[in-house]
């Protein structure tokens, strides 16, 4: 690899690390990081210079749309452990409890009943433990 592209893999990966530390939560990121060997690195760079330095932060949608966008995805593939991941980073970018209910339910009407049950569940073990139900219309 050349060193051009060594620099823009480099640069990259600081600005998807910035972005996925904000959306997240920089505890989980950084702990994520800590528990990560050789092997899982390979990982670990790819999901931070593609998913957050490429993706989240290209600028032609907000990170309140993606937020949205995931939610409606990960409930599409059944992935209900990366869906709570996504439901918290949700409520970070501004989605309310109301607007993650619409989605499911979206969500729900297209991909199955047991697709958004499994959705549902992850997204209100999140909400329950970050405390979005107060205040919030359910």
């Amino acid at each position: 690899m050349q060193e051009s592209e060594t620099n823009e893999l480099k640069a990259l990966f600081d600005k998807g690390l910035k972005i996925r530390r904000e959306v997240l939560g920089a505890e989980y990121v950084d702990g994520s990081l800590s528990k990560t060997n050789d092997f899982m690195m390979g990982f670990q760079h790819i999901t931070t210079e593609w998913c957050w330095g490429y993706g989240w932060g290209n600028p032609s949608l907000d990170r309140k749309t993606r937020s949205i966008i995931n939610i409606a995805m990960l409930t599409a593939l059944g992935r209900s452990n990366e869906l709570r991941l996504h439901v918290k980073g949700a409520l970070t970018n501004g989605v309310t409890v109301d607007e993650i209910k619409g989605i499911l339910l979206q969500a729900t009407i297209y991909c199955g009943i047991p697709a958004g049950l499994d959705a549902f569940k992850a997204a209100n073990q999140v909400l329950e433990e970050s405390g979005a139900f107060e205040g919030s219309k359910s």
